[in-house]
């Protein structure tokens, strides 16, 4: 069993995470950016982060033969703050490299004017480049913000097949039907859905264009939840091909469009024994 994981924040995880993963059949990962919990208080911490999802996780994934990638964005809740504005203007210079798959996490977090002016200057940037866009729908006011961030992608003239709307649920999940857009399912321990919710939404609306996650970050959340999902799916009657269909071509083809996705080379092995006393092979 292949399972690639389309929403996982990796910097957030241990090395056992990596570990496990790849024992679960974690093949490959995208890692968008998010709020790390502490505010950041200038760009300069920004450019610190994207280079280490660019390098640093990329590096560290590979040691346990998983496959990184990353979207990349002003994420909607540090829109709000007037320091991290200026993220806006360095991110063309990121968004044209290798290993970036995608603009995102942007949308909402609570709805603000600051956050909607965000969210259409980065649909903007992922129309000129030609990438897919991760559209995070806001926890609170789920069913508003779900509305909203569709009229504003296709406001900006993102195509619908380049869009995943995520965190999504049993009320939004028609409206992403609906609209023609990808559906993210993200499944966590105690808040978003399980295993059982996630089993019902596919037997009810299907396989395609569905995307599950993990999305696991620093609260309580699971990096193995892609793998549980696939055994539900299979204990419900799901055939291994409907399996392998959500979990790992679905993300295939929808992060493929980027022309960036990089699933070749050696497959990787056991970790590695360390090097001058380190758990993990510095980059050079």
């Amino acid at each position: 069993m292949r399972l690639f994981d389309p929403h996982v924040h990796m910097s957030s995880r241990t090395t056992d995470d990596y570990e496990a993963m790849r024992a679960a059949g974690v093949r490959a990962l995208v890692e968008p950016a998010f709020w790390v919990g502490q505010p950041r208080t200038g760009p300069g911490s920004f450019t610190d982060y994207f280079d280490a999802l660019l390098g640093w996780e990329p590096h560290r994934a590979a040691q346990f033969g998983i496959r990184h990638h990353c979207a990349l964005a002003l994420n909607p809740k540090e829109a709000n703050d007037a320091r991290c504005r200026p993220v806006l203007d360095l991110l063309p210079r990121y968004l044209a490299k290798d290993g970036v798959v995608a603009v995102g996490e942007i949308g909402f977090d609570g709805l603000t004017d600051a956050e909607e002016e965000a969210f259409r200057v980065q649909a903007g940037l992922a129309v000129g480049f030609g990438l897919p866009v991760l559209v995070h729908t806001p926890h609170r006011d789920k069913a508003a913000g779900t509305r909203r961030s569709l009229e504003v992608v296709a406001e900006c003239g993102v195509p619908p097949g380049l869009v995943l709307l995520d965190h999504l649920n049993e009320l939004t999940i028609a409206m992403a039907r609906d609209a023609g857009v990808w559906a993210g399912l993200s499944v966590y321990p105690d808040t978003k859905l399980d295993e059982r919710r996630t089993v019902a939404l596919l037997r009810e609306y299907g396989t395609d264009r569905v995307l599950v996650n993990s999305a696991a970050d620093w609260g309580r959340s699971d990096p193995l939840k892609t793998a549980k999902v696939a055994f539900a799916m299979l204990a419900a009657g799901f055939s291994e091909d409907d399996v392998d269909a959500v979990l790992w071509r679905n993300p295939v083809e929808f992060y493929g469009q980027s022309g960036r996705l990089d699933l070749d080379g050696p497959d990787g092995g056991a970790p590695p024994d360390g090097y001058a006393g380190n758990t993990i092979r510095r980059g050079g």
